[in-house]
């Protein structure tokens, strides 16, 4: 049994791996290399909640509005968000994702596709059903 477990882990390492570099792919893709794991996840925060303002995402977040300030002119220069002022309230700004910001927020789900697809190139039809059937069976 530990043998198998074993072997699981190396398949699974390698599933991982692939997948990792996916990502990579995506953020050298966007000319961001180095964002950090905290930027992707204020990045698909605002993806998530679409209409949000700087005060919004302050509380969502739980930082500082001087902290969000900080933070969206950072992902400004990054050209991953752009601030929209509001046609209601002038003195309201949303802040809203660019098309690269949109691809880094959806990294994740978007390396794991890939990582389907790298699977679904290497399986034939019944190798696939069978990986399906097996993985629903795990919870």
């Amino acid at each position: 049994m530990m043998e198998r477990k074993e072997h699981l882990f190396t398949v699974f390492e390698g599933l991982f791996k692939i997948k990792s570099d996916c990502s990579c792919d995506i953020f050298s893709g966007c000319g961001l290399s180095d964002i950090t794991v905290k930027q992707i996840g204020y990045l698909k925060t605002i993806d998530e909640h679409g209409e949000v303002t700087f005060s919004k995402l302050a509380k969502i977040t739980r930082n500082s509005k001087p902290t969000i300030t900080e933070m969206v002119r950072k992902f400004v220069q990054m050209e991953c968000v752009y601030r929209e002022r509001s046609s209601d309230d002038g003195r309201i700004f949303y802040i809203r994702l660019t098309e690269k910001g949109q691809i880094i927020a959806r990294s994740e789900q978007n390396s794991l596709l890939k990582l389907i697809e790298k699977m679904a190139e290497s399986l034939d039809e019944k190798d696939m059903d069978d990986l399906i059937q097996i993985l629903r069976k795990v919870r």
